[in-house]
């Protein structure tokens, strides 16, 4: 076996193995669940639409020739960041596939993990998903509550 390659250790069970995997699993539905549920997020103040977006951007390429060095930088990154929001509205996340892989993993990853009620709501998952993932608030003693 070459170096760069993990061989399993010695005495690893099959049913093992089989855990290792599903926690990785796990992982990763809900990472992605809160990735989209943070790309998704509504911003404060007001919406900016790929309209507004292309005359700032025209603003920006008439401004550029003649600002000064540090204010040409700043544009130049302003047009980045702007280039890049123009192409990331026109894509669309299934968030109802990913938080259907959520609520099958998230229970199982809570429990190993002590991901709390209160840390998922911080985080923006919503009660009902938490609920449909058998995620419930807990009282001091421990127990979990109904909702």
């Amino acid at each position: 076996m070459a170096d760069t390659e993990k061989s399993p250790k010695p005495g690893m069970t099959d049913s093992h193995k089989a855990a290792l995997a599903k926690g990785r699993e796990e992982g990763r539905a809900v990472r992605r669940y809160l990735e989209a549920l943070e790309a998704n997020r509504p911003k404060r103040g007001r919406k900016r639409t790929p309209e507004s977006m292309r005359k700032r951007l025209d603003r920006i390429q008439a401004e550029i020739g003649a600002a000064e060095p540090l204010k040409r930088l700043q544009l130049v990154q302003e047009r980045l960041d702007l280039e890049q929001q123009l192409e990331s509205a026109g894509a669309t996340v299934d968030l109802t596939a990913l938080e259907k892989e959520f609520v099958k993993a998230a229970g199982g990853y809570s429990d190993r993990k002590g991901i709390s009620y209160a840390a998922w709501r911080e985080l923006g998952v919503s009660a009902a998903t938490l609920k449909a993932a058998g995620i419930g608030r807990r009282r001091s003693d421990g127990a979990a509550d109904a909702g």
